[in-house]
């Protein structure tokens, strides 16, 4: 039988304390949310509103002492609700880095890599940030 907990994420998580993420909604005023970790391929964040799953949206992630924000498209993947703290956590999977229509800038991807660096712990083993595949 199939673990259906087992972690798929290929990309290890890091928290990056202060980080915010923003983007407009459909009826043009814009959200502002807490980032809870993130990754090179995507964000986790909480919110007091939720979205439709596939919907994509342009990102700001506003990182504390940087002065321009990253710029990202995603897709809305996965949607909780956490009934004490009274929030939506919202999983965002970037699309590709490339220089195609829809694509990432790949810089964004190398400034990602270097927050990696910087905010990962250093007791996280290279074992944490692999696919587990239970047979």
């Amino acid at each position: 039988m199939e673990d259906k907990s087992a972690e798929k994420r290929e990309c290890k998580r890091f928290v990056i304390p202060g980080a915010t993420v923003s983007y407009e909604l459909k009826k043009g005023t814009e959200e502002f949310s807490q980032i809870v970790d993130m990754s090179r391929a995507g964000i986790k964040y909480q919110s007091d509103k939720s979205l439709d799953l596939n919907s994509e949206l342009t990102l700001k992630i506003s990182i504390p002492g940087e002065t321009i924000p990253l710029i990202l498209i995603g897709q809305v993947r996965w949607i909780t609700f956490d009934k004490k703290k009274k929030k939506y956590f919202i999983g965002i999977q970037f699309n590709p880095y490339g220089e195609k229509s829809g694509q990432n800038y790949p810089g964004n991807l190398v400034k990602i890599i270097a927050l990696e660096q910087k905010f990962s712990t250093p007791q996280e083993s290279e074992s944490d940030k692999y696919e587990i595949d239970i047979e």
